[in-house]
C-alpha cells in the first residue's frame, strides 16, 4: 500500500536537522522492520535494544539516532535524526493521507439532520448519520452511522469513525479522533439502595473532551451525575477503556487498553495508566504518575510516583518483593533442613526425675 518515495521527498517530509551517511540512488517501495526489510525498503531504529540488528538489515534507507556511529553497507543510506520514530510517523502520516483521503464536504442523502441542528458547510456527514435537534457540528468528518445527541457539539477537524455515539449535551473538542464504536455520554452507573431495592440515580451532567483527544474503539465514557466528566487536551485513550461518571482526566495523559477508572477520580496532567489497570473511585492520581499494567489503585497516588501491583505499591518495592518471592521455595527448603538438624532444649537433656 506504500507509494514510491524518492529520497528528496522523504527528506522533505522529515524536515529539521539531519545527517546523511552512505548513499542510495533508488526509490523507496516499502516500510519494514529491521529484520524483515529487503532492498528498496525503509526501516528505522527507534529502540536501542535493536541496535545490533541494524548491521544485518537489508533495508536500503534507515532512520537512525544522531549518535548512531556504525557505517552503512554498500548501497545503503543512514539518515541520522533526533527522533527516528517520530520521523517515521511523519512519513506514515503522508501515506495515510493518500490511502485514506478526507471525504469531501457534504451531507449524504440518507443522513437525518433534526430541526434546529447546525452543520458546517465544510463538514462531511456520512451515510445513515443522525444529528439531534440543537446539535452543532463544525468542519468535522462523521463517517457512516454516527449519532450525535440533542444539543451536543463536535469541534472543527474532529473525525468520528463509524458507529460512534455522542450523547445529548456532550461536547467534543477540536481535532478529536473517535474510533469505531466508542460511546461518549452513556448513562453513569449510579444507584441508591432504598426500600429494599437499587434505585437509579439520574445522571444529568455531560462529557466534555478538550482539543486533540483520541478515544479508541469501543471505549465508553459516562456522563456525569451532575457537572461534567472531562477529558483534558492532548489525552490519548486506547480501545475498550471504561471511564465512569464525574472522572476528570488531565492534559496529555495516556490510558492504555482495558483500563477501568471509577467515578469521581481525578488524574493529573501527564499520567500514564498501563493496560488492564483499575483505579477505584474518589481518588487522586498526581500529575506525572505512572501506573503499571494490571495494577489495582485503591488509594491516592502522589505526583511523579511509579506504582505497580495488587494493591498498588511503589515500583521498586514491588520489584524487590517479586525477586524475593522467587526465592521462597528455596528458602523454605533450607529452613526445613535447618529445623531438622536443630534440637529443641528438651531434646538435649533428660527431663528431671520426680
Amino acid at each position: 500500500m506504500l507509494h514510491h518515495y524518492t529520497l528528496e521527498r522523504l527528506l522533505e517530509i522529515v524536515g529539521g536537522r539531519r545527517e546523511l551517511v552512505g548513499a542510495y540512488e533508488g526509490v523507496i517501495q516499502g516500510i519494514a522492520s529491521l529484520e524483515d526489510a529487503c532492498a528498496g525498503d525503509l526501516s528505522f531504529l527507534g529502540n536501542p535494544k535493536y541496535r545490533t540488528k541494524v548491521r544485518d538489515s537489508q533495508a536500503s534507507v534507515l532512520l537512525v539516532p544522531e549518535d548512531f556511529d556504525e557505517t552503512p553497507s554498500n548501497g545503503q543510506l543512514f539518515i541520522k535524526l533526533e527522533n527516528p520514530s517520530y520521523s517515521l510517523a511523519l512519513i506514515c502520516r503522508d501515506i495515510e493521507a493518500s490511502l485514506f483521503p478526507c471525504p469531501a464536504a457534504g451531507i449524504h442523502p440518507s443522513a437525518l439532520i433534526e430541526a434546529g441542528a447546525e452543520v458546517s458547510p465544510e463538514a462531511s456527514i456520512g451515510a445513515f448519520c443522525h444529528i439531534g435537534a440543537g446539535a452543532k457540528v463544525g468542519a468535522a468528518v462523521l463517517e457512516s452511522h454516527v449519532s450525535i445527541g440533542r444539543s451536543a457539539t463536535v469541534g472543527d477537524e474532529s473525525h468520528l469513525s463509524p458507529h460512534v455515539w455522542v450523547g445529548d449535551y456532550c461536547q467534543i473538542g477540536r481535532r478529536n479522533r473517535l474510533l469505531a464504536g466508542c460511546v461518549i455520554g452513556s448513562d453513569g452507573y449510579g444507584y441508591e439502595f432504598f426500600e429494599n431495592a437499587h434505585q437509579r440515580v439520574p445522571q444529568v451532567g455531560n462529557v466534555v473532551t478538550e482539543d486533540d483527544v483520541d478515544i479508541g474503539a469501543n471505549t465508553t465514557i459516562d456522563r456525569a451525575r451532575f457537572g461534567s466528566t472531562r477529558i483534558g487536551a492532548g489525552t490519548k485513550i486506547d480501545n475498550q477503556v471504561q471511564i465512569a461518571h464525574n472522572v476528570r482526566v488531565g492534559r496529555h495523559c495516556l490510558i492504555v487498553a482495558q483500563v477501568g477508572i471509577s467515578g469521581s477520580t481525578e488524574l493529573g496532567d501527564g499520567v500514564v495508566v498501563g493496560g488492564q489497570a483499575g483505579i477505584a473511585g474518589h481518588l487522586k492520581v498526581g500529575s506525572g504518575a505512572m501506573v503499571a499494567g494490571g495494577t489495582a489503585v485503591v488509594s491516592d497516588i502522589d505526583p511523579g510516583s511509579k506504582v505497580r501491583g495488587y494493591p498498588a505499591m511503589p515500583m521498586m518495592l514491588f520489584n524487590r518483593m517479586a525477586v524475593l518471592q522467587r526465592k521462597l521455595p528455596d528458602l523454605f527448603k533450607r529452613f526445613d533442613q535447618l529445623e531438622k538438624t536443630m534440637k529443641s532444649p528438651a531434646d538435649k537433656s533428660d527431663p528431671p526425675k520426680q
